[in-house]
């Protein structure tokens, strides 16, 4: 555990915000003005501190709260805080950082996933998505892959943006991990053509599940 006060962490990211940067952050949905390279070095300095990190987040304050995520222990956090705190990650960063660097860490990951599952809440729906996803590239045992196609094929063309793009990641990993189901992910992802249109920079692959689904199995085959 660090020395570091939560006054001082406090002083330290608000050293760190930047009009210019709040305003470009802020057309994508996240009050905060960091520079997230910064953020994460100034997370290196502190390294692991639980405690501080619960402050942190229980500012409410989107800094705060993505220090907290930098410097908190995941495996520390208890099946209703775990739920507590994913159902207050409104903003787009902070939301990606508890669902990828706390959600996907914990040791409570799969009880998660199942809590999560079937929840009315968008956000809390898409991280379960997430997890799944984990699961259907690392540990698919167990799991009725045909029945999350079933799912998807039904859900994804009008499930809101936050679920869609996990359901869509659940249907890409599928068929790029499982060939026995390639070609019926495939058939989902052109018929209800999910992302299709979304703007990929030159380089980049496309989240649209066939040409994705193409890509990687493309690289994997050499």
């Amino acid at each position: 555990m660090s020395d570091v006060t939560l006054d001082r962490a406090l002083a330290e990211l608000a050293a760190l915000e930047d009009p210019k940067m709040r305003a470009a952050n802020e057309k994508r949905g996240d009050d905060h003005g960091m520079n997230l390279s910064r953020l994460r070095a100034l997370a290196k300095t502190i390294k692991i501190d639980h405690p501080l990190a619960q402050e942190l987040w229980a500012t409410g304050e989107t800094p705060a709260r993505l220090l907290a995520l930098l410097v908190c222990r995941p495996k520390d956090f208890t099946a209703d805080e775990l739920d507590a705190m994913l159902r207050e990650t409104d903003p787009p960063k902070v939301n990606d950082w508890f669902v990828n660097y706390v959600a996907k860490k914990t040791p409570l990951a799969e009880e998660m996933r199942l809590r999560w599952f079937d929840d009315a809440d968008p956000t809390v729906a898409a991280a379960a998505w997430s997890l799944t996803s984990v699961r259907v590239v690392k540990d698919p045992d167990g799991l009725d892959l045909g029945r999350l196609l079933d799912l998807i094929e039904a859900q994804m063309k009008d499930a809101p943006a936050r679920p869609q793009w996990s359901m869509n990641e659940t249907l890409a990993q599928i068929g790029i991990h499982h060939p026995d189901l390639r070609e019926r992910a495939l058939a989902i992802g052109d018929r209800l053509q999910v992302l299709a249109d979304y703007p990929t920079a030159p380089g980049c692959t496309s989240p649209f599940a066939p040409i994705w689904i193409g890509e990687m199995v493309r690289r994997a085959e050499g």
